[in-house]
């Protein structure tokens, strides 16, 4: 039975203020498909702490022109109401290569103009992180991108940033989003642009982005050394396909292969299943290349540039993934070394990592003298935290589980493109040591203990995903498992409560982070099991993190094996699969 409500709703996007096209495709949903007029107008889609993420389509729960139109005008009130003293606002505007991405960047910019705004966009698609830098080059109030990352084809986002370059946190998030919610009716929203407002900015601000990155290299005298070192770098139809081959040049790198078939612009994603560089098969034509061309190293990016996947060969020919607990360990392991090297590190620098990132970059920091702050999920916080320690302390790097990274404070959100020049520079310093990354890995483990991770993502979609996801979170709340992998579970920590709770003495302690709704659940042997529901996706997931030592004899393949096990065994007992 068709809900009334779904049905109202669906008929106001009949009247003349929606196009022809979005009428009539409205018109086909109410009379042949109720089940898809369901899920696209049900609710409205939710302006989230990050902005929109959803498929596209005709609706209220779906990403199009009007959604878009009617966020962009609620960030306009806003601006407006917080820089009410200034005589001019500014903004800026990036957007990815997913379909329809130029579209809703240029809505964005009409609405924005057409409220006084003085809006940058860029005039053809750039990585997410030169848009944090360009908001920060031009002194923007705020600064939008459009992308959904690194989600399935069918889906776009409109992500929002504030003044430091960094996603919107507390309060201004709240405030963007009671302005939005205000929005219930398209006539409030002005979509006639002032073009006298849009500056198209392009290749100016790419060379002052490439110039700045170029000078976080630490070891230049080393890439002159190995500058013809073979990189295959692929960037999945994305942002990636000008400025990472051009940051590889910038740093010294004069070998780059690229994926010529995922070099080609295309919303798509034609080669592969996701253009998610977390997943093997997306990988898989760049590690292809790889092997013809005997590169040490292969390289992925999702579609906006922040993300990358890494592949490293092995001697036996056949390539390894790093996984990002492993990649932002090796990136932090490697700039601690040469900060200590060159006598940079004074007891007053700091890294941050997320509350479900490996806890081995908090050993290396330790180790070298350097503080190490978690945040929770979600980059935004770490660049919260720069924002909070700036003028008292100096930021290094920072890093996410989720394959994202930063080095330095020039951008303030994950920065794929500097990324792959790091993890290439560190090819080469490998090299220069006769080794590679996976030694330099093994390096690492050797030194501060074995720490195993591994995801589980269950995908529940729709109304009734989004209740299963809720159920499951509930009952984790209100029965946490007494044991993990056979250890008992001895801390509990509830981030929407704001508490850690001493499972033996039952004493709680308040955590000083923001509301999350996040369970994370420690043993005694230093199994960590953290539970959270995606943010940007129909998800649910788990992090399992494990911990063991090398038994005397024993080889680093051996004991993961072990710890492998230990993880599978977790997996079944906790039902993930």
């Amino acid at each position: 039975m068709l809900d009334k409500g779904v049905l109202e709703k669906a008929r106001q996007w009949l009247s003349p203020s929606f196009d022809e096209e979005t009428r009539k495709k409205v018109k086909e949903l109410i009379e042949n498909d109720p089940k898809e007029l369901t899920e696209s107008f049900y609710r409205d889609l939710e302006f989230g702490t990050g902005g929109l993420r959803g498929i596209m389509g005709v609706g209220t729960n779906r990403m199009n022109r009007y959604t878009v139109g009617m966020a962009t005008q609620g960030l306009s009130n806003y601006l407006k109401k917080h820089f009410a003293q200034l005589p001019e606002i500014r903004a800026a505007i990036a957007y990815d290569s997913r379909n329809n991405s130029p579209l809703f960047a240029e809505i964005a910019s009409k609405v924005l103009s057409a409220n006084g705004i003085k809006v940058y966009i860029f005039d053809s698609l750039r990585p997410t992180p030169e848009l944090s830098f360009a908001i920060r080059t031009f002194k923007c109030h705020c600064g939008i991108v459009i992308t959904a990352s690194h989600n399935p084809k069918e889906y776009n986002g409109y992500k929002v940033y504030w003044e430091d370059g960094g996603q919107i946190v507390p309060p201004h998030d709240k405030g963007i989003i009671e302005e939005v919610k205000a929005i219930n009716n398209i006539e409030q929203v002005n979509f006639k642009g002032n073009e006298k407002l849009i500056v198209p900015i392009g290749k100016e601000i790419d060379e002052i982005y490439l110039n700045t990155l170029s000078t976080l290299s630490l070891s230049p005298e080393v890439i002159r050394q190995y500058s013809e070192l073979p990189i295959v770098y692929t960037p999945i139809h994305g942002t990636g396909v000008n400025l990472v081959p051009m940051a590889l040049k910038k740093f010294g790198f004069k070998n780059v292969i690229t994926v010529e078939e995922q070099c080609k612009i295309d919303g798509n994603f034609p080669t592969v299943a996701s253009p998610n560089p977390e997943e093997r098969t997306a990988m898989q034509l760049a590690i292809e290349k790889a092997k013809a061309y005997y590169a040490e190293i292969a390289m992925a990016t999702d579609p906006d540039s922040d993300r990358v996947g890494i592949g490293v060969r092995k001697p036996n020919g056949d390539y390894v993934l790093l996984n990002g607990n492993q990649a932002a360990s090796i990136l932090i392991y490697y700039i601690l070394n040469k900060w200590h090297e060159h006598n940079k590190i004074s007891g007053n620098e700091f890294l941050v990592k997320t509350i479900v990132t490996t806890d081995l970059i908090s050993a290396i920091a330790h180790d070298f003298g350097v503080d190490c702050y978690e945040v929770l999920t979600g980059f935004k916080y770490i660049a919260e935290k720069i924002r909070e320690q700036e003028g008292v302390k100096k930021f290094i790097a920072g890093g996410e589980e989720s394959y994202g990274y930063l080095y330095g404070d020039f951008v303030r959100d994950k920065d794929a493109v500097l990324s792959c020049a790091m993890f290439a520079e560190i090819t080469a310093w490998a090299k220069s040591k006769d080794k590679t990354l996976l030694d330099i890995l093994y390096e690492i483990y050797t030194k501060y203990g074995l720490y195993k991770e591994h995801l589980v993502s269950l995908t529940r979609k729709g109304i009734d995903g989004l209740a299963e996801i809720k159920s499951i979170m509930e009952k984790f709340r209100s029965n946490p498992p007494k044991e993990i992998g056979s250890s008992k579970v001895v801390t509990i920590i509830d981030y929407l409560n704001q508490v850690s709770i001493n499972v033996h003495t039952g004493k709680e302690y308040p955590i000083n982070l923001p509301k999350s709704d996040v369970m994370q659940f420690i043993t005694e042997n230093g199994t960590k099991v953290s539970v959270r529901p995606s943010g940007t996706e129909p998800k649910i997931k788990f992090y399992i993190s494990v911990k063991g030592q090398l038994d005397e004899g024993e080889d680093i393949d051996t004991a993961f094996t072990r710890l492998d096990k230990s993880i599978e065994n977790i997996v079944t007992e906790l039902n993930l699969k």
